[in-house]
Parts: C-alpha cells; structure tokens; sequence
C-alpha cells in the first residue's frame, strides 16, 4: 500500500513597465512524503522540500526570455514522447506533474506565427526522459528549436547538445565525458482527423556499445466521434531502436498507446489508456474517473500493469506491477 501527498506553495509577482514589456517572476516549492508499507510487515518512508519552481521573467511585443528553474517542452506527441527532452511529465497523471531544470530560454515570435527557441542549460544531472547516461551538469547544454506554420498544420525542427558519462554502467564502456547531439523534427496536421509525427536522432561521440545511437519515431493521430458530449480517441505508436552504429536498427522495440476521453458531464470526466509492448507482448492499462466539486478536485483511477513500464512514463506511483487502485484529492487555493 502506498500513501503520499505533496504540496506545491507559489508566490508570484509582475510589473508592466510604461513601454508595455512585462517583467514577472515565480517562486514554488515541491514538498512531499510518502509511505510505501505491507501491513504488519514493513515499512519505507520517503520525504523532501525541494524547489519546484524558482524564475524570472521579461516579456516583450515578441519575445520573452525566461531564467531560472523552469519547465520546458514542447513537440506534437501525447503518450509516446520521442520528444521527451527535459521534463517528466506521465501521460497518466492528471495533473502532469515534472520537475524543472536550471536555464534560460529565449523565444521570438514572428508576425506570421514562426517562433524560435534558444536555450542554455546548466547544472541538471538526473536523466529526464528516454535518457539513460547521467548530464555532466558541470558542463552547460543548449540547443534550439525553430516552429513554422504550414497550411492547416505546423512543423518544426530541433536541436540539443549535452555531455554525458558512461561511469558506473556496468556492461558499456566507460567514459567520464561523452558528448550528445540530438537532432529532432516534429509536425501536425488537422486535416479531418488530427496527424503528428515526432522524429529524433541521438548520436554520441564516442562508442558506448547499443547506447551510441539511438533513434526514435512517433505517429500519432486523434480524432472526436459525435456521440453524447464527444468521444475523442487518440492512437499513437512510437518505433524506438539502440544501436551500435547509426539507423542500425537491430535492437529496436514498438509500443502503441491508446487514450480514450469523454466528459460526462460540467463536473465528471472519465479517461482512459492502455499500452501495448509488441517485443515483450505486455499490456498496460489505466482508467480514471475525475469529479470537480466547489473547491476540490477527486480522482478516483485504477490500473494493471502486466510488467515494465519503458517509454510510458517516469512517475513512481504509475509504476507498481499489477493491478492497484489509487485515490487523489487536489485543492487549489
């Protein structure tokens, strides 16, 4: 059995000066405790205050520039996230709880709806993500992304470098400093029916056996059949392969994601999801009820989870084998 609850404080604060440029800022912590236990048996206890959120902000006409501990993502994916760079968000979580990382991020926002992203990142060593080799959080990252409006669509194009260490696995060899380059593309249609894809690449400079390169790809596509209050259905299956050398594809896994959505009413949803392993043939499935009353918010969900959980997401709780029941309660105040 598993207990836990976490409390997110925030305090924020914003000034428009007379030229119509916003200087805000945001400050929150993540504090949390849990009890994984057996009745009558033992007992693991776990809790921390971290912060959640701590940034500054200066947004002008068309641009903005944002430093600190933030969130940052972005791609066209919903359960399957080649895309899945820098945060760790679970796609069963209803309220898509991730960490940040340290940074700044610029963005300029043309007239016609393009926009470019540049980023620098520095200090974050835990893996987010597909990643597997630790940051060298020493070492600054940065990268970025261009997105460009196309009819009825956008598609976009990005860019990461980092450097990682191969110390401690045991099984490759080991490096202390491994440069990565990922380079990414991304696009959406809506075109009766919504289409995306996620396309990345990951090659590193030195070899580090099946984790030199790694290749990942994601369709997906959606759609709102006219029954009651709309049943939005959404399907998507992502191709991932580690390899030795590039486009290799022999160590290579596919796992197709459904989500099925409908509001039952102006206070009570129900969603569902369930995941499929073509490699190791192993189902995963979640289904979750949320009602909103005045000032609080319920969940109540419930899962089976035949075995690991690679490429669905990183939140503990989702994790446990078998089948389980959870029960949530949010206020926000």
């Amino acid at each position: 059995m598993f207990i836990g609850g976490r409390y997110l404080p925030k305090l924020s604060y914003g000034y428009t000066f007379q030229n119509q440029t916003l200087l805000d800022f945001e400050v929150s912590a993540n504090i949390y405790g849990s009890n994984l236990f057996h009745p009558f048996d033992s007992s693991q206890t776990e809790g921390d205050i971290k912060p959640y959120r701590a940034w500054g902000r200066h947004t002008g006409k068309q641009y903005e520039v944002r430093v600190g501990l933030q969130k940052i993502d972005f791609g066209t994916a919903m359960m399957l996230r080649s895309l899945q760079w820098f945060d760790e968000i679970d796609p069963r979580d209803p309220l898509k709880f991730t960490t940040g990382v340290y940074g700044v991020l610029g963005r300029y926002y043309f007239l016609n709806n393009a926009n470019i992203w540049a980023w620098v990142l520095y200090g974050n060593e835990n893996p987010r993500g597909f990643e597997v080799l630790t940051n060298k959080a020493e070492i600054p990252e940065f990268g970025g992304r261009i997105q460009y409006p196309i009819p009825r669509g956008e598609i976009a194009a990005t860019y990461h470098h980092r450097n990682t260490s191969s110390e401690g696995f045991f099984g490759f060899p080991s490096y202390d400093n491994i440069p990565e380059n990922r380079y990414a593309l991304d696009g959406k249609w809506d075109v009766e029916v919504g289409l995306w894809f996620e396309a990345a690449y990951i090659s590193k400079t030195k070899n580090v056996g099946m984790l030199t390169n790694q290749t990942y790809l994601t369709l997906g596509t959606d759609y709102t059949f006219g029954i009651g209050s709309g049943l939005n259905v959404t399907i998507e299956h992502l191709v991932s392969s580690h390899d030795e050398k590039a486009f290799d594809f022999e160590n290579n896994s596919n796992v197709t994601a459904t989500s099925i959505a409908y509001p039952l009413g102006f206070f009570d949803n129900i969603n569902a999801m369930a995941y499929y392993s073509w490699k190791s043939e192993e189902v995963s499935f979640f289904i979750n009820y949320e009602h909103q009353f005045k000032k609080l918010v319920g969940y109540v969900m419930a899962y089976y989870n035949q075995g690991t959980q690679s490429g669905i997401g990183t939140q503990y709780e989702n994790s446990f084998s078998g089948p389980g029941v959870r029960l949530m309660l949010v206020y926000n105040h």
